[in-house]
């Protein structure tokens, strides 16, 4: 017993004769890291006023994929048209890794599907690195990796050009603290859907399946507390990252609730609605859109896992069962969306062969990467719009829809539920639903009523939609990032 006590303070003082030793080797390494980072900032200081550029303020956006032809990207030009118009002397640069695509082709690209043509050049700095941020690089601890990615992406970007004023339009916050602090950068973030989320928590606690919850996970306790706990790291270090904004724009209610709970910087945060090109389809006729029998179902929205298509399809498959039943007119799906690289295409074949299982091919038609002429043409021809994405953080696809004439059927939850699909003067702007059953039920519902009942509800939904223009985006967002350029 002696021996053995003996032996535990031979121990104890082992350790504590280590206590100094390291405490001082650990603080020397922190000085040089310290020091190696301050003279990372002072040649890149250098750098930045050996720039071309002179004295003109340049103004970089973070978007890695600015060719996709998603509703960020129309925030993405749009904010550039807002500041061209208020900042014409700037110098302009996007960080992108469309490395396939020239200078030309992208500006071209935004004009044919958003109809937007910059006045002053921009400036596009092609990025190698861009496969950092590709989720299918990360099978496991996708959220920590990719993040980790983007800040080596950032670095990338940060290295061929250091802005003075910086705004990550995409939702990559890990690069907030490399431009503050390194690039000496004034620091903007547009988000459009928090990285994680309160209620992504909530799924992982509760060990519910979800596309981002696989159900062996959820059937093994020490899996789930596994990733519960590092889930809670992960928005943690979130939120570190993100407090290093010095202006803060959100998309909508829903986002702004989980940022502020995340972020925790409510002095610098402002709700700035993405711009909705709600004027383009104000020409389309609201009266009953075919003298023929027969109806258009529209889906609008990138082929990404969240958004849900299969849920679309396969409840419309439901509908064209109840349909035989019910001798309903003739129905056809037509989903039409952005495909910004193979996964994106894979996703699109997967959901052709769901259609084929189903038997329904041939009332289905995917619409992919088409001409913002050739979106409206369908719009206006479409009487229900469908969105299906859980937790939505905003949804511009739903605007246009509605906007458009179409009848609109979102997801009861996030962005259309607290924003987009609300009464507007006491009256009915559109439908919400959840799963299958229920969103096949509501097809139903609306191609029953009458020409009559679906012109009131179309009509309150294009009226309430204005406060979603252009023009507003760009008073609201010109206001929030004005504290960069003082």
């Amino acid at each position: 017993m002696a021996a053995a006590e003996r032996g535990w303070c031979h121990l104890l003082r082992f350790f504590y004769s280590l206590f100094f030793p390291g405490l001082i080797v650990c603080g020397t390494l922190c000085l040089c890291l310290i020091f190696i980072l301050w003279r990372v900032r002072v040649v890149l200081q250098r750098r930045k006023t050996s720039a071309p550029t002179g004295q003109k303020v340049v103004i970089a956006f973070f978007h890695p994929y600015c060719n996709a032809g998603g509703g960020g990207e129309r925030v993405l030009w749009c904010a550039l048209r807002a500041l061209q118009k208020k900042y014409p002397t700037a110098v302009y640069v996007v960080y992108t890794g469309d490395v396939n695509v020239s200078s030309e082709q992208i500006l071209e690209g935004a004009f044919r599907r958003f109809n937007i043509r910059l006045t002053h050049p921009v400036t596009f700095i092609f990025l190698r690195k861009r496969y950092l941020v590709e989720d299918s690089l990360y099978p496991h601890f996708t959220l920590l990796l990719q993040s980790l990615g983007s800040l080596l992406l950032g670095w990338e970007a940060l290295t061929q050009c250091v802005p003075d004023v910086y705004i990550d339009s995409m939702g990559y916050a890990f690069t907030l603290p490399l431009f503050k602090y390194l690039g000496g950068c004034r620091v903007g973030s547009y988000v459009h859907y928090p990285t994680i989320s309160t209620d992504m928590l909530s799924v992982v606690k509760s060990r519910s399946v979800g596309f981002n919850n696989a159900a062996f996970i959820t059937r093994n306790p020490v899996l789930s507390t596994g990733k519960l706990l590092y889930y809670y790291f992960f928005a943690f270090m979130y939120g570190l990252v993100g407090s290093c904004s010095d202006v803060v724009m959100v998309n909508s209610s829903w986002t702004l609730n989980h940022i502020l709970s995340l972020w925790k910087v409510g002095h610098c945060t402002n709700t700035v609605y993405p711009p909705c090109d709600v004027q383009t389809f104000l020409d389309i006729p609201l009266q009953e859109k075919k003298a023929t029998p027969g109806h258009l179902l529209v889906s609008v929205g990138q082929f990404r896992p969240e958004k849900n298509h299969p849920l679309q399809i396969r409840a419309f498959a439901k509908l064209l069962n109840r349909k035989k039943a019910e001798s309903l007119p003739s129905l056809k799906l037509v989903l039409i969306g952005g495909c910004r690289n193979q996964d994106d295409e894979l996703r699109v074949n997967q959901l052709r062969r769901l259609c084929e299982e189903l038997g329904i091919q041939e009332d289905v038609e995917f619409k992919i990467n088409i001409p913002f002429d050739e979106l409206k043409s369908y719009l206006s021809e479409g009487t229900i719009g469908l969105h299906t994405m859980w937790n939505e953080h905003f949804g511009i696809g739903v605007v246009e829809c509605m906007a458009a004439g179409t009848v609109i059927l979102a997801h009861n939850s996030g962005g259309p539920k607290l924003d987009i699909v609300v009464p507007h003067g006491g009256e009915v702007t559109g439908f919400l639903a959840e799963g299958e059953d229920d969103y096949a039920e509501t097809m139903a519902h609306i191609l029953s009523m009458s020409e009559e009942e679906r012109l009131r509800i179309r009509s309150n939904a294009r009226a309430s939609v204005s406060r979603f223009s252009d023009q507003e985006f760009e008073v609201a967002f010109l206001s929030s990032v004005e504290k960069l350029f003082q």
